[in-house]
């Protein structure tokens, strides 16, 4: 099977008909949520901490950005098909979306986000899709412009599909050129379909890398399914949540639950039933 980026550049690639399976495709959504989860998993925040803006890049339909959004988070996404955009915006996505080649950098302010993850995207840079693209070059403006845009402290995890060793050689001492610590992380190293990359870079000191999983005989029981990896500090900053009324409303009460189910059927999952128990408090067991 061909990679897609030798097929075309990525803005060509995921046309109209490409991107509507992200929202149609049952399987296409339920592996890409399942990537953002394990992705959200390894930022490890704590349960507690909400409000918090994080960066998705290569957002693609918004179906990574919607797991920020149910941890009670906020992001911003980037790609550069406009055809996916459309997509995220007709499933009402909770964060906002901008179409941005990321091999240009970011157009923020230094330490504007908490986090960033990315599922699937940074491989494209290592094409030269213009005469005048140098891959090269594309991952130093694009690695250190994200370096100054994350805050101090803060993670990145990028998930990505790399074709050769010399490949993640690029892509690694790139990302360490410009500043971050870190690695590379494995997922089910001995598995030949769920094995899974994850770059996890850190922008301060705390650069103890996260455990992989599928180590220690782990098997995954779906191999064709995906994941991912970020982790930042837990900082309190006042952020503006105008019309955000589904983020707005506390973790785990009834309007919380009600309007994640309300999300997810849109997205196509199957939903359990409403009934006069969602939400309730349990007593205690004896």
């Amino acid at each position: 099977m061909s990679r897609p980026e030798h097929i075309a550049p990525p803005e060509i690639f995921y046309d109209d008909t490409e991107a509507k399976k992200y929202s149609s495709n049952s399987r296409i959504i339920e592996i890409q949520s399942k990537m953002a989860e394990r992705a959200f998993e390894l930022l490890a925040i704590p349960q507690e901490s909400e409000g918090l803006l994080f960066l998705d890049i290569g957002c693609g339909s918004g179906i990574s950005g919607d797991v920020l959004t149910d941890s009670g988070h906020q992001w911003i996404g980037c790609d550069i098909s406009s055809s996916m955009l459309d997509v995220a915006v007709d499933r009402e996505v909770e964060g906002d979306v901008m179409l941005r080649d990321i091999g240009q950098g970011f157009p923020f302010r230094p330490g504007t986000f908490d986090g960033a993850i990315s599922i699937s995207a940074i491989q494209w840079l290592c094409n030269a899709e213009k005469s005048h693209h140098n891959p090269r070059k594309r991952l130093h403006v694009f690695f250190q412009s994200l370096f100054n845009v994350l805050a101090r402290g803060a993670k990145a995890i990028l998930q990505f599909y790399p074709e050769n060793a010399a490949q993640i050689e690029m892509i690694t001492a790139s990302a360490l050129r410009c500043g971050f610590s870190g690695g590379l992380l494995i997922d089910f190293p001995n598995s030949t379909k769920a094995k899974k990359y994850f770059l996890v870079l850190f922008t301060g000191n705390n650069s103890v890398m996260p455990a992989a999983k599928g180590i220690n005989g782990e098997i995954e029981m779906d191999e064709e399914e995906d994941s991912n990896e970020v982790k930042f500090t837990n900082r309190k900053r006042d952020r503006r949540r105008v019309g955000k009324s589904r983020g707005s409303a506390l973790k785990k009460t009834k309007e919380w639950i009600m309007n994640k189910k309300d999300r997810q059927r849109k997205q196509g999952k199957e939903v359990k039933n409403d009934s006069k128990f969602s939400g309730r408090k349990r007593g205690p067991k004896f």
